[in-house]
């Protein structure tokens, strides 16, 4: 089949987000085509290029985020008021007024806001596609007065009410980038609507390509989540004002719930994304998890080899951010060092940005304060029990020599999305102690302790407890590996997409006949899987057997499909 895999600042950027993940699926998946539509997002990462194609990407399609360029389109009087009456829907549907049948009363709202938010999108998105984009058209005052007089009706919500000018104009250009992928010239028969399968790399903005496709050609959307987009918006719109805040997040809380809804199947990476999407309206049928897939081989002689250098040594290896914590680790270190004087701490990564180095040199200064008798300077290693050290160096050449010379792996994170780190530290073996954040639960699954984030004395008593017990952390270490080659693979992960995608087209009726060279129908070019209208179960009398006595039932009833690949992505 062929695949439309859309993807935004990530694959096949060199500096993407999840392009390994998505690199390993393309390679993994070589019976299958793929065509990427790619969204950048900076100058600077369309510079950087791409990383090696591999010959199933037949085609590479990119446009910009970070930029519009004005697209020299000027609308005539009915493309005028055909804008502006969607964006004003549009903006009424983010400011909450309330939708008003023709009798004056009032309707409720749910699915009739859904509505009017989908119809509203849909209907910029014909337009742009009729006048040849939507670039002015959104950057005009049309579009400013048609919010400022959504934010003024009776019945919106406080914070639109109290939106000023200013935040207007910024809340006008917020949705002008987020609905710039309606402008694109992707939504074509030899574009989108030539793929059987649109596969979103991930929400957001990266996901309307393929509402779009689905709108226009009625192709199959599959919506990937390893982090909720929409939980990344809220997280990063804290500087706004309430105004710009409430709007945009209403903005992509609808267009979040119009994904899931349209979506065939969403795939989120782990339960706590899952619990996102429910709350944001996908429904429970629709879901599937898919753990990321990771390559174990580079960590295959620690975990064959689960002896530690050192038995009396922690070790946490990541990105040296105040997000990670680490204040807390060496507080909850120096009661270690009460317990179990001859104890030391690696502190394997290197700093991201000026904000990480900052945060670097503030945990050498604490480390210096805590452990004072122990140092020969305020920021030096020396016979320190806590060594800040990076990747590459002759100790530690690899992360999987960082992981295998301690005895345990402890992770102190407060914020955590999928613990990259800590499926490494499982598949060499090594017990694990770890906050309570993010996946942390659902990918230890009983093989490492668990404490609360920002608990120092919690983290130290668990730390303790296995120092004191090799046998437990040998045991615990063991689970943990088996756990993470059953769970954590790329291939479980390829295994279980592929399993998806053919129930997807299993459910999809053909869109169009295939044609050789000549312009003669191409027998058997569409999928075997095609969808066959209507229900097509018989009696058990009437059925055939054949090749023995399972086949004398009923066919399953197409409306509950068995998925094959469920136990696998579980």
């Amino acid at each position: 089949m062929r695949i439309g895999l859309l993807t935004e600042g990530g694959y096949p950027y060199v500096g993407g987000d999840a392009r390994l993940w998505c690199d390993r699926l393309v390679r993994g998946l070589e019976q299958h085509e793929f065509d990427v539509y790619a969204l950048s997002r900076s100058e600077r990462q369309e510079d950087e290029g791409w990383v090696p194609l591999p010959p199933q990407v037949s085609r590479v399609r990119t446009a910009p985020l970070w930029c519009s360029e004005d697209d020299g389109v000027v609308y005539g009087r009915r493309a005028r008021r055909r804008f502006a009456e969607c964006y004003g829907e549009l903006a009424a549907a983010l400011c909450g007024v309330a939708l008003v049948d023709p009798s004056g009363v009032p309707q409720e709202a749910s699915a009739a806001e859904a509505d009017r938010f989908a119809n509203a999108l849909y209907g910029l998105a014909e337009l742009a596609r009729d006048e040849g984009g939507l670039a002015g058209a959104l950057r005009s005052d049309t579009a400013v007065r048609a919010l400022e007089r959504a934010c003024r009706a009776p019945g919106a919500q406080r914070a639109a009410r109290e939106a000023r000018v200013p935040d207007l104009l910024a809340v006008a250009e917020g949705l002008e980038r987020a609905l710039r992928p309606l402008s694109l010239d992707w939504y074509e028969d030899d574009g989108l609507g030539a793929v059987d399968l649109c596969h979103a790399a991930s929400g957001g903005t990266a996901a309307v390509p393929g509402l779009l496709a689905r709108h226009f050609f009625g192709t199959p959307l599959l919506v990937t989540e390893y982090g909720v987009r929409l939980r990344t918006h809220y997280l990063t719109a804290r500087d706004a004002t309430p105004p710009i805040r409430a709007l945009l997040a209403a903005f992509h809380g609808r267009l979040a719930a119009e994904i899931y809804r349209r979506a065939a199947v969403i795939t989120p990476g782990n339960a706590h994304a899952r619990r996102w999407q429910e709350r944001c309206g996908a429904e429970r049928g629709k879901l599937r998890t898919v753990y990321p897939g990771m390559d174990p081989s580079p960590f295959a002689d620690a975990g064959e080899t689960p002896e530690c250098a050192d038995p009396d040594t922690l070790v946490w290896v990541g990105r040296v951010e105040p997000a990670k914590d680490l204040v807390s680790l060496l507080h909850a270190f120096a009661e270690i060092r009460k317990e179990e004087p001859g104890t030391r701490l690696r502190i394997v990564g290197a700093p991201t940005g000026p904000e990480g180095a900052a945060y670097l040199a503030h945990c050498k200064g604490l480390a210096a304060q805590l452990f004072p008798d122990e140092a020969d300077g305020p920021h030096a290693v020396g016979d320190n029990p806590v060594s800040f050290e990076d990747i590459g160096g002759p100790e530690l050449p690899s992360r999987a020599d960082a992981y295998a010379s301690g005895a345990l792996v402890v992770l102190s994170s407060v914020v955590e999305g999928f613990p990259v780190g800590l499926v490494e530290a499982m598949f060499c073996g090594r017990a694990t102690v770890s906050t309570d954040v993010g996946a942390v639960v659902e990918v230890i699954g009983g093989t490492g302790l668990v404490v609360p984030p920002r608990n120092p004395r919690a983290l130290a008593e668990a730390c303790v407890t296995l120092l004191r017990d090799p046998e437990r952390r040998e045991r615990l270490g063991a689970a943990a590996r088996a756990r993470a080659l059953e769970l954590f693979t790329v291939e479980q992960n390829i295994t279980a997409f592929h399993g998806i995608y053919l129930e997807i087209l299993s459910r999809t009726p053909v869109r169009r006949v295939v044609l050789d060279d000549t312009g003669e129908p191409l027998p058997f070019a569409a999928p075997a899987e095609a969808h066959v209208p209507g229900r097509w179960t018989a009696p058990a009398s009437r059925v055939v057997a054949r090749g023995g006595p399972g086949w004398a039932m009923d066919p399953p009833d197409r409306t509950t499909p068995v998925h094959a690949t469920e136990g696998a992505a579980r």
